[in-house]
């Protein structure tokens, strides 16, 4: 059994952040879920240009207000507590916080803990994240 305290988590390094977010990582690769599981806050003003082609991921609202929109489509969907979408198809898409939003996140596959969107909104796919890591600490 894995027991995780989220003010800990937030103290230590398995809480990421980077230019318009944060991210506690709760669970990752290493933990041997087959998922990883993160509270993300996304800034209010800020827009993020993401495309996780080597994950898949759920994310529901839990505060904030926002939209995000699919790059693929054009289309505009409202962000508010009770809201999750899924990027089930590696989808392209922004996030545009109107306030801070605080989110749950699941990742598949798991991430290891220190990845930063690279220049295409990505995460590195599964094999080159230990080098990331590696870079980020």
């Amino acid at each position: 059994m894995i027991i995780r305290n989220l003010k800990e988590v937030r103290a230590s390094e398995r809480n990421v952040k980077s230019d318009g977010w944060a991210s506690a990582r709760l669970l990752l690769k290493d933990d041997d879920m087959g998922f990883s599981f993160h509270l993300t806050t996304l800034f209010a003003g800020h827009e993020l240009k993401m495309h996780y082609q080597n994950h898949l991921e759920a994310v529901l609202v839990l505060k904030g207000t926002g939209t995000i929109e699919d790059l693929g489509t054009g289309e505009v969907h409202e962000l508010r507590p009770g809201i999750l979408y899924a990027l089930n198809e590696n989808d392209r898409h922004i996030v545009r916080p109107t306030t801070d939003i605080l989110t749950a996140c699941v990742f598949n596959p798991p991430v290891t803990g220190r990845e930063v969107h690279d220049e295409n909104g990505a995460y590195p796919a599964a094999e080159d994240a230990h080098a990331t890591a590696a870079m980020a600490s």
